[in-house]
């Protein structure tokens, strides 16, 4: 069993509406599916909100600009790609003032675009409702501690 550590940045994006941002994408290695928040590896010499930022442009094409200066460390224990990854990956916050910001592909590597699938923007409530497995596992708890005092909640009417 290979692991490799790789310390990532991770950013939970929020829509006007209080939906989460997922990206599905599809294992290369067994063709299983995960949905996980925009994010990935911090390059050397990068901080981790640099990285943030970079990997939301790359991923959405969503303002890295948006991106606040404000984290939580989640350790992670993961496989991709018949490897399993561990380390603590800061997640950020970004709020966006429009429902459902549209995403471009511009920014992927070519093995981004081949594996990932689709996109996503849920109300809390739909989590458990996605057909495939959510990263972190814990995910709510990452936004509850993100978002504090339940700014991330179902909207009335909204889904």
């Amino acid at each position: 069993m290979e692991t490799t550590h790789r310390p990532a940045a991770r950013v939970v994006c929020l829509d006007a509406a209080r939906r989460l941002l997922l990206l599905r994408w599809r294992d290369p290695f067994d063709g299983t599916y995960l949905w996980e928040p925009p994010g990935g590896g911090i390059e050397p010499g990068e901080t981790p909100l640099a990285a943030a930022r970079r990997e939301l442009a790359e991923e959405t094409g969503l303002d890295p600009a948006a991106v606040l200066d404000r984290s939580v460390p989640v350790d992670r224990d993961v496989w991709w790609k018949g490897k399993r990854y561990v380390g603590t990956e800061h997640f950020f916050v970004a709020e966006f003032a429009e429902e459902r910001p549209p995403l471009v592909r511009t920014g992927l590597l070519p093995d981004e675009r081949a594996n990932l699938d689709t996109h996503v923007w849920t109300a809390r409530s739909g989590l458990s409702a996605l057909p495939d497995r959510v990263e972190p596992p814990r995910l709510e708890a990452v936004l509850d501690a993100l978002v504090p005092g339940g700014r991330w909640t179902d909207p009335p009417g909204k889904g």
